[in-house]
């Protein structure tokens, strides 16, 4: 992966009942005091007649029940740990970590995910977290790991914890192309191209039912994950925040690049090219409406192609899709860039000082963390036991046998990965393997958020409830209802509630890391 930019030219259910497993009893070992013994230093299972080392991990459940003991028990054999697992829904991960943290009930590995928390982040920063920077280079995957992640990830210039390794930038945009097809139009490779798409599916029939029921863009009520930061990248908005060569930190809707993207949104609502309700629809209906065939332009993760064309079938059997992530607002290839997400970190894999007592504890912990990351269980992570859950060519391309074992079973344990890049295997359906192709190349345009390892108290506390300005404002103007001139009175609104402080305490933090 190439390093990414920091800024750009010309600028920047049913769920099991929750437990926290604590109290486990230390067993001694000869070598130095531990959780269980194994063969020291070996790699994969414990050898035969050692004690598997026993690891409680507090973690993240993205599904709607925790899943079975069948691959569970194939990652224990590959790692030689007895896992101990307890999940907190994601619906209910901050207020469970928020209380996990104070009540200091945790686990060997503690799933944070919400870096951003002030709770989480002072307790980063109190020391109850081991800083781990100084063992990963002692372990094969672990000693992989980018500086470029390293430094996303830390703060205060301190890595606490293993991050989780994501795609950098796996956005882009998904097309109709049987309605391309149909209308005599070529992929676009620029937003005034992408606009007359967009024209085009809205008013000349694409589907060829006569009936105007079309539009060009389905999105949702996102500024984030939707269609609106995707769009900034083509317009050279950047990550968040720009640095200036005199390390001035300007936010990024003070950016031309953040007016050029309302501007373009603002054009597809009053001209019918997206959704009229798009400032309120929800991930799901904008996914099923695409497939039902209401739209023909899709922003979002490209993989997420796969999944449209799934729930397509049956309903819109005739759908072809292309994956675009070359787009433009200039046509230069020089120009080309796409927002990287919280820098590629998902989080950390964070050690709690309470739980894991010394270095010889870390090491333990870590050398678990490490053996995760190997091609065979992110295998076990991401499909499943082959011959149960999947078949796989002599490409490594796998192909999911059993869809409903393979969520009881599988998918729950897909968010525990440290990372999900790099490997071998992959899936074998081609709209998947295209879009993994494209999001790899993505990595070379990546931009990065110049200020998300950096400190200021103001944003911790008040950056959600003060981005609640700027968030309204930007729909405000895009339907309409403001003027620009009265967006910049919202922005001097944030700034006085509390942004000003917070780019000034941003700039202070990078200056700090400049100087060391």
């Amino acid at each position: 992966m190439e390093k990414g930019k920091w800024h750009m030219k010309p600028m920047v259910s049913k769920m099991a009942a929750f437990t926290l497993v604590c109290g486990l009893l230390l067993s001694a070992c000869g070598g130095g005091g531990g959780k269980g013994e194994t063969a020291q230093g070996s790699g994969g299972s414990a050898a035969a007649g050692d004690e598997k080392t026993t690891i409680t991990w507090l973690n993240i459940l993205h599904t709607a029940s925790p899943p079975t003991d069948t691959v569970l028990n194939k990652i224990e054999e590959k790692t030689g740990a007895d896992i101990k697992f307890s999940w907190i829904p994601d619906a209910s991960k901050e207020e469970r970590i928020n209380t996990s943290l104070a009540s200091d009930s945790l686990a060997d590995i503690v799933t944070l995910t919400i870096l951003d928390n002030s709770s989480v982040r002072n307790a980063l920063k109190s020391g109850m977290f081991w800083e781990v920077e100084p063992f990963l280079d002692e372990f094969p995957n672990l000693a992989k790991i980018s500086q470029d992640t390293r430094r996303s990830a830390s703060i205060d210039g301190k890595l606490y914890g293993v991050p989780f390794q994501k795609d950098l930038a796996r956005n882009g945009v998904v097309i109709r192309k049987d309605w391309l097809d149909k209308l005599g139009l070529s992929v676009p490779k620029t937003t005034d191209e992408l606009m007359n798409v967009a024209k085009a599916f809205t008013e000349q029939d694409p589907d060829g039912n006569g009936q105007k029921d079309t539009t060009g863009f389905m999105d949702r009520s996102d500024l984030i994950y939707g269609a609106f930061k995707t769009l900034g990248s083509y317009f050279g908005t950047p990550n968040n925040w720009q640095v200036t060569d005199d390390g001035k930190m300007i936010p990024e809707f003070e950016t031309e690049g953040y007016v050029k993207t309302m501007d373009y949104m603002k054009t597809l609502y009053e001209k019918g090219y997206i959704n009229q309700d798009f400032a309120v629809t929800a991930k799901t209906d904008q996914q099923q409406k695409f497939a039902q065939g209401k739209a023909g332009i899709y922003v979002g993760a490209l993989f997420d192609g796969k999944n449209l064309l799934n729930m397509a079938k049956g309903v819109q059997d005739n759908m072809q899709l292309a994956l675009v992530n070359n787009i433009t607002s200039t046509g230069n290839e020089s120009d080309r860039a796409i927002w990287a997400a919280n820098n590629g970190i998902g989080g950390l894999l964070a050690f709690p000082k309470s739980e894991v007592k010394d270095e010889a504890e870390l090491k333990r912990v870590l050398k678990f963390v490490n053996d995760l990351m190997d091609d065979d269980v992110y295998a076990l992570m991401t499909y499943g036991i082959e011959g149960v859950h999947y078949t796989v060519d002599a490409n490594d391309a796998v192909t999911i046998t059993n869809t409903d074992l393979w969520q009881q079973e599988v998918q729950p344990f897909a968010s525990s990965r440290p990372s999900e890049t790099g490997y071998k295997i992959h899936d074998a359906d081609p709209l998947k393997a295209e879009a993994d192709k494209l999001i790899k190349e993505n990595a070379k345009y990546g931009v990065l958020n110049p200020a998300y390892s950096l400190e200021s108290e103001t944003y911790t506390t008040q950056g959600s409830e003060l981005q609640k300005i700027i968030t309204d404002a930007t729909y405000k103007y895009i339907l309409g209802k403001i003027n620009l001139d009265e967006f910049k009175a919202a922005v001097e609104n944030w700034k006085k509630s509390g942004g000003s402080k917070i780019i000034e305490e941003y700039e202070a933090a990078y200056k700090a890391t400049q100087q060391k």
